[in-house]
């Protein structure tokens, strides 16, 4: 990673998103890793040296790892009796956690007899009983199937909303990373691109490698020119307008979102001329593929908006909408031609 501070806060859910084949290193976090510099500090104390016992963290992992010939109430309470807590007590968060986690018809029940939803249920529970400082989630839900996987992450939030417990999240899937997370951290070969709120993170991308990663799909990027003193930018001939003066000249990336773009009457000024390549009805909208001078992007239109392949449209983009990147660099520009760094910091 780079070089600085990194800080979850309090209560705080932190996602990492690496980029495919990146791998973030949550071990570092638990103490099964040692990092190469830096610190490591949970509630202000540095734990680089500190055993993994000491730590006072609970992991939830890819596997359930759960005990088959313990029933679901002795693998909730493992950590538990492993702390020595009264029997009493043990009874007690186990039956919580149940409730929580709508696990109490399944409490004597065996692991074999549960469903594969049902059975990540029972690594959360383990995980939540035993009050620790920082609760760390390793691509947990990453098993299940895409019903369940949609179902039991909202089920997942309202629950770790409900702790407070300062979380660390990591998963490949960008829609558990944004609708889970205060904070996201987008990974790129080992190094933080990114880290940012969700809606930064979507709306404001760092650079073009997170604006091409972050989205389904992706920011479409064209390269542009800015004109007008510095009210627009031209592409393709055409002149758009942005959504506010900027001091920046010459070539630009200029990005805009799939749902920013919308077809528009021939002849509208401030609009780009297309072919349509592939038109994809997808019941709430339809995904248009477009082709504007030699380069495809995607556009987000309402379902009554009727187009099909080999069709010239007209283009409008929503100013608001519109990014400007270094050509070289990839970085942001606001309007102020001060690029963005990590976490959206200028500099």
């Amino acid at each position: 990673m780079p070089r600085g501070d990194k800080d979850v806060g309090s209560a705080q859910q932190q996602q990492f998103l690496p980029s495919s084949g990146a791998r973030p290193r949550p071990g570092m976090i638990a103490g099964l890793e040692l990092p190469t510099d830096g610190a490591i500090a949970i509630g202000g104390r540095d734990v680089i040296y500190m055993p993994v016992h000491k730590r006072n963290l609970s992991m939830v992992f890819q596997s359930y790892a759960v005990f088959p010939h313990r029933k679901v109430r002795h693998n909730i309470a493992f950590g538990l009796v492993q702390q020595k807590m009264p029997k009493a007590d043990i009874e007690k968060k186990v039956e919580w956690a149940a409730e929580l986690l709508q696990l109490t018809p399944y409490l004597d029940r065996f692991p074999a007899q549960l469903s594969g939803g049902q059975r990540q249920r029972v690594a959360v529970a383990r995980a939540i009983v035993v009050d620790a400082d920082v609760l760390l989630m390793d691509e947990p839900l990453s098993n299940l199937d895409a019903l369940l996987r949609l179902g039991f992450r909202a089920e997942l939030k309202k629950i770790v909303d409900q702790l407070g417990t300062t979380t660390v999240y990591v998963t490949h899937d960008q829609s558990e990373a944004l609708s889970l997370g205060d904070k996201v951290a987008v990974m790129r070969k080992g190094q933080i691109a990114q880290l940012d709120t969700p809606l930064n993170i979507y709306d404001h991308p760092a650079d073009t490698f997170v604006g091409g990663f972050i989205g389904s799909p992706p920011m479409n990027f064209l390269d542009g020119e800015i004109t007008g003193g510095g009210d627009g930018v031209a592409v393709s001939g055409h002149e758009l307008r942005l959504p506010g003066r900027t001091e920046l000249n010459g070539p630009v990336r200029m990005g805009v979102r799939a749902e920013a773009i919308q077809v528009a009457e021939p002849g509208t000024p401030g609009t780009l001329a297309a072919e349509v390549l592939v038109a994809e009805p997808l019941g709430s909208h339809n995904l248009l593929t477009v082709e504007v001078a030699g380069d495809q992007i995607k556009v987000q239109t309402e379902p009554t908006v009727l187009v099909r392949a080999g069709e010239q449209v007209t283009l409008s983009v929503a100013p608001h909408a519109i990014r400007l990147y270094d050509p070289e660099t990839g970085l942001l520009w606001d309007l102020g031609d001060r690029r963005t760094s990590v976490g959206g910091a200028a500099r």
